[in-house]
């Protein structure tokens, strides 16, 4: 079986990927809060990515999939990377 996906829906729950900026962090939790270009806010799992207030991240149900600009991070490492060889 073929797919011919040319949906801009993910094809598993038709969710979109949203364009949203960052404005407060927790970094306890992991968490975001984060706005949309009408400015919705909502909060958002940053686990995956590395982002700073401010950062422009691609969001898909709920979760920072990446961040939008493509300047290297050059950031101290957390401490869970910091724990791993």
């Amino acid at each position: 079986m073929t797919l011919d996906c040319h949906s801009d829906h993910c094809i598993t729950c038709a969710d979109e990927g949203i364009p949203m900026t960052v404005l407060r962090i927790d970094d306890a939790r992991a968490l975001a809060l984060c706005a949309n270009e009408d400015g919705d806010k909502s909060s958002v799992e940053i686990a995956l990515v590395d982002v700073e207030e401010g950062d422009a991240v691609l969001v898909h149900a709920g979760v920072a999939l990446t961040r939008l600009d493509q300047e290297p991070v050059n950031r101290q490492p957390s401490t869970v990377n910091a724990a791993q060889p």
